[in-house]
């Protein structure tokens, strides 16, 4: 009785039944008026219209386009209104002017040093090129003077974020699509709680959406009554609208100014293998120390400032440079990508490494439901001899997501690139490296919500020590992981690739 009452009563049950009772009452009122009059009728196939032209002529992505396309032609009443209710790739100008605050954040506190750049020219003009167009576009410059440690798994991600926040004496900042109650995240939390205990400055950032089923509602308010100071990203209303498109995927930690953290991995037990739901969960992180720190610090205080609604002097959170550099090496460049422009910056910068590669791509990713750019890209760098493999999971999380992944499979196969699928469970690092001189650990998965639609972050890297160790991780995992063939995709029965086929059309509205 008790479970059934749980069910009933649970957050995410009452969301999805209150949006399906508004989709409901709006075809029934559709079409309750469109049989009675006329005018109506006519009304609706005119939005349809207009709508379709508007997404034909619209930027953006042709992939994005062309499932709203189908549902307007199949549906040719409701499908405008839906359109204009919930199919926007981004947020809505209001909102993004709104919102424009965490940009003009960014431009006022992050700037490249001009020696900096003129440093990595001398060294490579390729990747001073791909440095310059990511502070261009993500404001975030790059650096010389600081250290990574590449973490290749939610494990170590865990230790080495645990130690750092216990030897924390001024601030910590986390900002997380996923907490969950458990182990990791109770663990974490004592320590939060001790250090605000002792006066230090704790804040909390978490998206609802991502929260939904697994923190109650009202959670921050909870975090504030213990001292933590908590914002929510987007609360999540039951409401069909835009809103439900963007999220906040990013995952942060910043401890002092010294020391930051970001990653595939959230702050729950399955990211740490003390539960297990498909599997062994693989998962990583970058740990950053020295200067790069503060762009992730910008990242979180202009998410902050936003949310809070409150000025903030960022300076006051500014770390001493340090003179020591016997820990750095290459060049470090964080990176955010939002939603509040039209420039892809995640995207970008992962054509950017495919076109520019001689030797090897090495990728791996929870989703590889690519669009027509990424897969050209990724084919074209096969074709050209470049050794590339791709490592997606054996055991899915999301079963839609797992067999539009699988439908990419036969035309890249085709065009010389290497799949593997990780054997023990299910593989959420989101790493790229290339020719053992670049490398990016981020939060950002190849699929159109990562790449289009929600706040993500990721870490660029040149000649760091950090690149043969995301190199050695991929190639560990590889050894425990199936490698798939062409012969094997084939033998998939014709039905079941023309069920992926029809829902790959579909996968950037999922």
């Amino acid at each position: 009785m008790q479970k059934i009452k749980n069910i009933f009563f649970n957050r995410v049950v009452f969301v999805i039944l209150a949006i399906l009772i508004q989709l409901f009452a709006v075809i029934v009122m559709i079409w309750r008026f469109s049989n009675y009059f006329v005018i109506f009728d006519v009304v609706f196939a005119v939005i349809s219209i207009f709508a379709m032209l508007y997404i034909i002529n619209s930027r953006g992505d042709f992939a994005y386009k062309m499932p709203w396309i189908i549902l307007i032609l199949i549906f040719p009443i409701f499908g405008g209104l839906f359109y204009l209710m919930v199919g926007g790739t981004g947020l809505s100008g209001s909102m993004k002017k709104k919102m424009s605050q965490i940009t003009d954040k960014m431009k006022e506190h992050l700037s490249q040093s001009q020696e900096t750049m003129d440093l990595l020219q001398q060294e490579s003009n390729i990747a001073c090129n791909q440095a310059r167009y990511i502070e261009k576009y993500s404001l975030c410059p790059v650096y010389d003077n600081s250290s990574t440690e590449f973490l290749p798994s939610g494990e170590d991600f865990f230790r080495e974020l645990v130690n750092e926040l216990k030897n924390a004496e001024k601030y910590i900042f986390l900002e997380f699509f996923i907490i969950e109650e458990g182990i990791m995240w109770n663990t974490i939390l004592d320590i939060l709680l001790d250090k605000v205990s002792k006066g230090v400055d704790v804040r909390l950032i978490y998206d609802d959406f991502g929260c939904i089923s697994k923190l109650p509602s009202g959670y921050n308010k909870k975090m504030e009554q213990k001292g933590i100071k908590c914002c929510v990203f987007n609360p999540f209303i039951p409401i069909l609208s835009l809103r439900l498109n963007n999220r906040d995927h990013r995952k942060i930690a910043v401890i002092d100014g010294n020391t930051a953290f970001t990653g595939g991995a959230n702050l729950a037990d399955e990211y740490i293998n003390e539960r297990k739901r498909f599997g062994h969960w693989r998962d990583c992180a970058i740990k950053i120390q020295g200067d790069a720190v503060w762009s992730l610090m910008v990242m979180f205080l202009s998410m902050w400032t936003f949310l809070r609604n409150t000025k903030e002097d960022y300076s006051k959170f500014m770390p001493i440079p340090s003179e020591d550099k016997s820990g750095c090496c290459g060049y470090v460049q964080p990176f955010d990508d939002s939603p509040l422009d039209d420039e892809n910056v995640s995207e970008a910068v992962y054509l950017n490494l495919i076109n520019q590669a001689t030797k090897y791509i090495y990728i791996e990713t929870p989703y590889l439901i690519a669009d027509n750019k990424m897969m050209v890209a990724l084919s074209l760098a096969a074709k050209r001899g470049v050794d590339v493999r791709i490592l997606t999971p054996k055991i899915p999380d999301k079963k839609y997501a797992y067999a539009v992944t699988q439908s990419s499979y036969e035309e890249l196969l085709e065009s010389g690139v290497s799949i593997y699928q990780y054997t023990p469970g299910f593989n959420h690092g989101k790493t790229f490296v290339v020719d053992d001189d670049y490398a990016v650990v981020g939060t950002i998965n190849l699929d159109y919500r990562s790449l289009y639609l929600h706040f993500e972050c990721g870490v660029w890297m040149y000649k760091t020590s950090s690149v043969e160790q995301v190199k050695n991780s991929t190639l560990k995992a590889l050894e425990q992981s199936e490698k798939i063939t062409l012969k094997y995709v084939k033998s998939i029965p014709k039905v079941k690739r023309i069920f992926r086929s029809v829902l790959k059309i579909f996968a950037p509205l999922l």
